[in-house]
């Protein structure tokens, strides 16, 4: 009798922890901010379904025309306190959509500043903030008349901006100075300046307590770490090639960071000690980007920028459990609960047009640290072509083939680090000849005007 009632007792303790680690429901969503097909992507997170997307604009390359209305790159994204209204950002089109998460339907649009890349709601719900990077300030909108308020001046490139909950604080990283602006919120000024390691960093977080606020440095695969009391930097962390963004969890009592490493196709998890240490990488699909925690913790959603898709990561476990198809090259995601009150919530959305892409990664031929990676996105009888490439000469041109070609498919010039990325359209999906054996296609990429030479190339992949 005494094993049976342990046997009971085991099983009811099993059954209360399932119960306390509360899976998402219908009536919460996930979002991505698709930049290629100008797009949000919506999820629903109970049973890891697309339910449709709101089509904010044409996919690209159809964006080109001088009629065109659409918005163009659609990047960041943010929401209010009462999950609402999710606010959107198209960089190309220096726009700022605002959408009402119960009825997917567009409320209004605000244009702002050059090359705009997140925006978020302060605390109290009554201002947007909106960083507009290809400048120097954040422009604040009115979320009821969709107007410009006032701008509030920073470091060149402001990258996002979030607020501490009790509304008097903002932080705002940039991407082109290495510096933190402290804002003061009532008074919109910048009221302390902090230094970091690295100019690039795209996305901040704070810790569930917001005593720290964790930062990505996507240029040289880092994350900082610093204290929003004494307003000072206490750690670095290197993460990895590619650092996008991050997000936290709470696992068996214990606070982890999950960041995603896009040139390597992981997620790590790190401990928020006061010595983080690394203890998971998740493999993922093509270049994990955003990324986001359910609101019990029990799922991280995970935006797949080459995969397009979203995948889902089982904290408890560390490790991948769905994959969810989804728009093109998404950026920024969001986990949103309980915006789904009544229905099946798709009203105003569209079903899913774009294809899966190709990936193909590319190595040096002979030693060395230069790399890249080209997505395939197919238009029909062409694709359009995805480059990037890292570590080669730097302000040098190379040349893009695919094997068999004489023509370059691509040009591209590296910059001062010996990176260049770019979109090109050309033909990859070579078709055999009806009875004969397609050989294997590789791409070559040629330093200079040099032609195609598999032996002497700077990268090359097989597809």
């Amino acid at each position: 009798m005494n094993k049976l009632a342990a046997a009971f007792s085991s099983a009811a303790l099993g059954l209360a922890a399932t119960s306390a680690m509360a899976l998402p429901t219908a009536h919460d969503r996930v979002y991505t901010a698709d930049q290629n097909s100008n797009t949000v992507s919506v999820f629903n997170p109970a049973d890891n379904t697309l339910v449709g997307q709101i089509r904010l604009g044409n996919p690209r390359p159809d964006v080109l025309s001088p009629l065109y209305k659409g918005q163009i790159n659609v990047h960041g994204m943010g929401f209010s306190p009462d999950h609402k209204t999710l606010v959107v950002i198209s960089n190309g089109s220096n726009s700022v959509t605002f959408i009402d998460t119960a009825t997917n339907a567009v409320k209004g649009i605000a244009y702002v500043g050059r090359s705009p890349h997140e925006g978020f709601f302060t605390a109290d719900g009554k201002e947007v903030w909106v960083v507009v990077r290809g400048e120097d300030y954040i422009s604040v909108i009115d979320p009821r008349t969709f107007k410009e308020k006032r701008r509030i001046k920073t470091a060149v490139g402001p990258g996002m901006v979030q607020f501490m909950p009790d509304g008097k604080l903002a932080f705002s990283v940039a991407s082109f100075t290495p510096q933190v602006d402290v804002i003061d919120v009532r008074s919109h000024k910048v009221i302390r300046k902090i230094d970091v390691v690295s100019p690039f960093s795209p996305f901040l977080q704070f810790t569930p307590d917001h005593k720290e606020l964790w930062m990505t440095h996507k240029d040289v695969g880092k994350v900082t770490r610093i204290d929003t009391h004494t307003l000072k930097v206490t750690g670095v962390i290197d993460t990895g090639f590619i650092t996008n963004h991050l997000s936290f969890a709470t696992v068996d009592g214990k606070v982890l960071a999950y960041v995603t490493v896009g040139g390597e196709n992981v997620v790590k998890v790190y401990t928020t000690d006061a010595e983080a240490r690394l203890v998971a990488t998740i493999p993922t699909g093509a270049l994990p980007h955003g990324i986001w925690t359910s609101d019990d913790s029990s799922r991280v959603y995970v935006g797949l920028e080459n995969g397009d898709g979203v995948e889902v990561i089982d904290p408890a476990q560390n490790k991948v459990v769905a994959h969810i198809a989804g728009g093109q090259a998404p950026q920024a995601l969001v986990f949103l609960s309980n915006v789904v009150k009544d229905g099946d919530g798709r009203q105003n959305l569209a079903p899913l047009a774009n294809a899966e892409p190709m990936n193909i990664r590319l190595k040096p031929v002979t030693a060395g640290d230069a790399r890249g990676f080209v997505v395939s996105r197919n238009l029909g009888v062409v694709d359009a072509l995805e480059v990037s490439l890292f570590k080669l000469k730097p302000q040098t041109n190379y040349n893009v083939y695919l094997s068999g070609q004489a023509a370059p498919v691509a040009s591209f010039v590296t910059d001062a680090k010996g990176m260049s990325n770019g979109t090109a359209i050309g033909p990859i999906r070579n078709l055999a000849a009806p009875g004969a054996a397609a050989a294997p296609s590789r791409l070559i990429v040629m330093e200079g005007a040099a032609p195609a030479d598999e032996s002497k190339a700077a990268l090359i992949s097989d597809m």
